[in-house]
């Protein structure tokens, strides 16, 4: 009889431990770029309502979000910006290898408020931007993390742009924040992905940067080493016909052969 309160307590314990691991593998974590949010939350909703498996997504800079998984932040699929933050994470054990995967593609522009004089821009070889943006600010990310800041720094070496532009520079914590400096008219052109350019209504294009001027833009996916086994189906999921369909409707390039 002395026995029973113990065993009684294990039972309660054992019973919450099985309810919660129930609830744990009916939910997912994703960290995922800045500029995904509004083509993610769409896949996202699609895949709770096709699985019952929730999902919550935590967008930033690819390089906050690596540096979080380093850390041991939880998380159980990894969507990177660029190629460089995601192999940061894998050199870090913070994701599977195997599961990775280059799913999508992009482009740089440039941007303007949607009511700037600022149009049909011609972006070449020594392009004056510094001049182009006169006494304002230029937004992109940080330069020196942010993909998107890296890429537009890369392009504008490349063109022989940086140096007298580099001093005009905003630099943002995302991307999506350097798109709302634009939109606010706080800085009066910004460097920014064409999907982010697409849902911001407060901005237009006002020129395409040339694709040779700057590294491809990869978005690479991988789950994560501590991954929850739904991470699976979900990884699945992102490289099926029905995510192909959502990403392209927002401006992405898919770079796989869909899985169905």
């Amino acid at each position: 009889m002395r026995r029973l309160p113990f065993v009684f307590a294990a039972l309660i314990a054992f019973a919450l431990s099985a309810t919660a691991f129930a609830q744990d593998s009916k939910t997912l974590t994703v960290f995922a770029a800045a500029s995904l949010k509004n083509a993610l939350d769409d896949i996202n909703s699609a895949y709770t309502a096709a699985t019952g498996v929730r999902v919550t997504a935590s967008y930033a800079a690819s390089s906050a979000l690596a540096k979080q998984l380093e850390q041991g932040a939880p998380a159980d699929v990894f969507v990177s910006a660029d190629i460089a933050w995601m192999d940061y994470a894998l050199e870090k054990k913070a994701v599977a290898d195997a599961s990775r995967v280059n799913l999508l593609g992009n482009k740089l522009v440039l941007i303007a408020p949607r009511d700037s004089k600022i149009a049909d821009v011609t972006i070449g070889q020594n392009f004056d931007l510094a001049k182009l943006s006169g006494d304002g600010k230029i937004a992109t990310g940080d330069v020196q993390s942010v993909p998107a800041g890296k890429y537009a720094k890369a392009a504008l070496e490349k063109l022989g742009s940086w140096t007298t532009a580099a001093p005009k520079f905003a630099m943002a914590d995302n991307v999506r924040a350097a798109l709302l400096l634009v939109a606010r008219s706080e800085a009066v052109l910004g460097i920014v992905y064409e999907t982010d350019a697409k849902v911001e209504p407060g901005v237009k294009i006002v020129a395409t940067f040339p694709q040779e001027s700057y590294p491809p833009v990869i978005y690479p996916v991988a789950a994560t080493a501590k991954a929850n086994p739904n991470a699976n189906g979900y990884l699945t999921f992102l490289r099926s016909q029905t995510a192909r369909t959502v990403f392209e409707k927002y401006g992405f390039s898919f770079l796989i052969k869909p899985t169905s």
